[in-house]
């Protein structure tokens, strides 16, 4: 499948709705807790087990998108949405058919592996082409796209409750629920299919900058650079740090709480998850494109720094106050947010658009370490202390610590960034993309 070129007079404009369609969709993944009680309840499975297709996913998504991401770049973004369509899509039919037998291995290999490499290939797909087509403002148009991801749930949540209500919670209903997602997934998701382009030259903005400007770099040689690795240890930082907070959201608010004279409610506690989840997508738009103002290494300053001093406050105060404790948590998870969406934008600069897509993709490899790193910590942390007789806040003031820990590591790292040595650079990438496209056209 050619990548398909934009006609003259085409509006750049339409290329981010057609990114959000398929980020909207694939955010659905945030949403996976709706499913836990009920499949618990009807096939019999511990918290744990109920966890597996979530976690299988994130595995995935890194594993995808770090294998899958110089096969988007040689492509293009219509191949990859319709590649994350496909399997996106059929993880959800495979679940049905898994939750209809009651076959939970099923569900585990549908939503999990083959959902996964949906989410890892959908995430990336629209990366490259949206800085290509915004030079000017690269935070902020991944900043859009990847905005969708965070407010995925925000949709899924409630439709998925409403649904289970409707059909019934036990393994019929659920299956129904899981053909109904991937069935509408899959129309939603051709919209952006259908709507995608390229820009016809590599100057899509009369008045920007060229895309090949500055430095380029081949997907192959960034990981030779200290750069590309110190970027990672940055974002595996950041969204450990954050999703620390986002795993154990309800449980975490209410214990902290427990032996006071306002415990938390579990419908506030819902209602504090659903403000963390607005929170990460608010940051992914509003961090991301303040970085086309103050530079990407600034606002991992501020990602970092910042969060590392929210963590504090928490760890001190956190169970004093229910609105310092709120309002922290849902700066961290707006920074956790935004890293995520600046991220593109901090490859470009360093690495060019040559192939930044692929580079992201393997990049993201770093998110399916920090899935299982952050609510490891947090939650084996805080058995052992349960175990130890402890409760209320202090569960949590050691995993807080590490945070803190992990968030100055992911400073340094960010301190330490310089731009790349001139021998990585590709001497003519017009010319060596030429080449590439024909060796795929001729394979």
């Amino acid at each position: 499948m050619s990548p398909p070129v934009a006609p003259p007079g085409w509006s750049r404009w339409l290329v981010p709705p057609a990114a959000l369609s398929v980020h909207l969709s694939i955010g659905q993944a945030y949403a996976w807790s709706v499913f836990k009680p009920p499949l618990e309840s009807a096939l019999g499975l511990s918290g744990t087990q109920s966890a597996l297709p979530f976690q299988l996913g994130i595995v995935m998504l890194g594993l995808s998108a770090a294998f899958g991401g110089t096969l988007v770049e040689r492509n293009g973004p219509r191949w990859a949405m319709t590649v994350a369509l496909l399997c996106f899509s059929s993880g959800f039919l495979l679940s049905a058919l898994g939750a209809s037998l009651e076959q939970y291995w099923l569900i585990v290999l549908g939503y999990g592996f083959v959902g996964g490499i949906g989410l890892g290939i959908g995430y990336i797909s629209p990366v490259s082409t949206l800085i290509k087509w915004f030079p000017d403002r690269p935070g902020m148009a991944t900043g859009i796209a990847i905005m969708g991801f965070g407010g995925g749930a925000l949709i899924a949540s409630p439709w998925s409750a409403q649904m289970l209500e409707s059909f019934g919670s036990d393994s019929s209903g659920i299956a129904l629920a899981f053909l109904v997602h991937g069935l509408s997934y899959a129309v939603f998701m051709l919209l952006g299919v259908l709507l995608v382009r390229v820009p016809r030259s590599e100057k899509p903005v009369e008045s920007g900058p060229s895309v090949f400007a500055g430095p380029q770099v081949s997907a192959k040689q960034a990981l030779r650079t200290p750069q590309f690795w110190l970027l990672w240890i940055v974002l595996c930082m950041n969204v450990t740090a954050g999703i620390g907070i986002l795993e154990k959201a309800a449980p975490m608010i209410t214990d902290f709480f427990a032996d006071t004279s306002t415990p938390v409610s579990l419908t506030a506690a819902a209602g504090f998850v659903a403000l963390l989840s607005a929170a990460n997508m608010a940051g992914r738009i509003g961090w991301s494109s303040t970085s086309d103002l103050i530079g990407r290494k600034n606002i991992y300053r501020v990602y970092l720094g910042v969060g590392a001093l929210m963590y504090a406050l928490i760890a001190l105060f956190g169970d004093a106050s229910k609105p310092l404790f709120v309002l922290c948590a849902l700066v961290i998870l707006s920074f956790y947010g935004g890293g995520f969406a600046t991220v593109p934008a901090y490859l470009k600069d360093l690495f060019g658009t040559y192939q930044v897509g692929a580079i992201h993709g393997r990049l993201l490899t770093a998110w399916s370490t920090a899935g299982v790193l952050g609510p490891l910590i947090v939650n084996w942390i805080a058995d052992r202390q349960e175990e130890a007789g402890r409760h209320g806040a202090s569960l949590y003031g050691l995993s807080f610590v590490i945070m803190i820990g992990l968030l100055v590591v992911g400073f340094v790292a960010n301190e330490l960034v310089r731009p790349v040595d001139p021998r990585h650079h590709v001497p003519d990438p017009k010319e060596a993309a030429h080449v590439e496209r024909q060796q795929s056209e001729s394979a």
